[in-house]
């Protein structure tokens, strides 16, 4: 038996104990053969690390045809606007790295509005909100970096308040939330996070409070309760099935709701071992099939139909091989819009057994 961080994980691997959540809730069973899918449904349930027999595969990387980036990704990636984008965030992510280290390991101030304008330059300098959606999909690598994480989850809050209409005040307070609520993070022994044999008792409580240590380091800093809230609360869930308190509904801070979402859709949209970022219509599903009931529906919806809409009249590619271009998006189930296929139309939410896989 090894554990694993979610990241290194790859279809076939076999859970080697049952994987519950922190309130004891059954979400994969000892003997589960690991698919795409129930890799992915781990983010959502906010899981860490698992355990997986030793006899399954080692993940030490994936078949070429596994990682070859779309056409879709090709074009973004080749264009003037995504290579101004990735020099403007690698900047800004050195920035993040060398600012938090300094405060967490040198004990110097936290300045948050600086650490804030470098998040706000990147996004000034992009060409526009959608688009910073769709190259941060597109710069995809592996990689487990806290930082890179926090700088994602910052931008992707900061489109999303964006879209949710709320004032500049509150779109750059949810920015500067997504850089900080993983800070916590930085605590926790490297030792701990990557230890390949089974935790402690002690060890496993030391990740979980991350929130708390998190929300510890920004109260040294007086900064903003919203952005205090956030480090603690962006693992609470709205059915209480979070932590590090079990919050429910109202009782978590918006920003920490917010954050949640963004924190998650980071997490599920990151590049595994055995495969590129996941088609953001794959998210979408799996987000309707157990996340509302976990997450602020009030936000969770704008979030998805704008994600939705980013895609609108783009060509992608169904499970059965045809390609076609998204024409029309299905309100009730978004994550199956309908698809036109030559002088086809394909409404996906009529056929269950057909999927958009990639985008063309």
């Amino acid at each position: 038996m090894k554990r694993l961080s979610t990241l290194q994980l790859i279809p076939g691997m076999i859970v080697a104990e049952n994987i519950l959540t922190y309130d004891h809730q059954l979400v994969l069973s000892k003997g589960t053969v690991l698919t795409d899918k129930t890799i992915t449904r781990l983010d959502l349930y906010g899981i860490l690390t698992i355990y997986v027999e030793d006899s399954t595969p080692a993940p030490s990387g994936a078949p070429a045809s596994a990682m070859e980036q779309p056409s879709y990704s090709e074009r973004v990636i080749n264009s003037p606007e995504f290579k101004r984008f990735r020099k403007e965030y690698q900047k800004g992510l050195e920035s993040l790295k060398d600012t938090i280290n300094n405060v967490v390991r040198r004990n110097m101030k936290l300045d948050v509005p600086a650490l804030l304008q470098n998040c706000l330059d990147i996004i000034a300098g992009s060409r526009g909100q959608i688009g910073i959606i769709d190259m941060l999909w597109n710069m995809r690598e592996y990689d487990d970096s806290t930082f890179a994480h926090c700088m994602n989850v910052a931008l992707i809050s900061n489109i999303f308040t964006t879209w949710l209409k709320w004032p500049k005040e509150d779109v750059e307070m949810a920015t500067a939330c997504g850089l900080l609520h993983d800070i916590g993070k930085l605590s926790v022994p490297y030792a701990i996070l990557t230890k390949p044999g089974k935790l402690s008792a002690e060890e496993y409580e030391q990740i979980k409070r991350h929130p708390i240590s998190g929300y510890q380091m920004l109260l040294a800093h007086n900064v903003d309760e919203h952005i205090l809230y956030a480090a603690l609360m962006h693992h609470e869930r709205n059915d209480g099935t979070g932590y590090p308190m079990h919050l429910t509904g109202k009782q978590i801070d918006r920003f920490a709701r917010v954050i949640a979402i963004a924190d998650v859709y980071d997490a599920m949209t990151s590049s595994r071992v055995y495969r590129g970022p996941l088609c953001p219509f794959r998210v979408i599903e799996i987000f309707e099939a157990e996340g509302f009931q976990k997450y602020d529906v009030e936000y969770l919806l704008p979030f998805l139909e704008n994600v939705v809409n980013t895609y609108i009249r783009n060509r992608c590619l169904l499970s059965d091989g045809r390609a076609g271009d998204i024409i029309y998006v299905n309100k009730s189930k978004l994550s199956r819009p309908i698809v036109q296929c030559g002088t086809e139309y394909v409404n996906l939410s009529e056929c269950p057994d057909l999927a958009i896989t990639r985008l063309l």
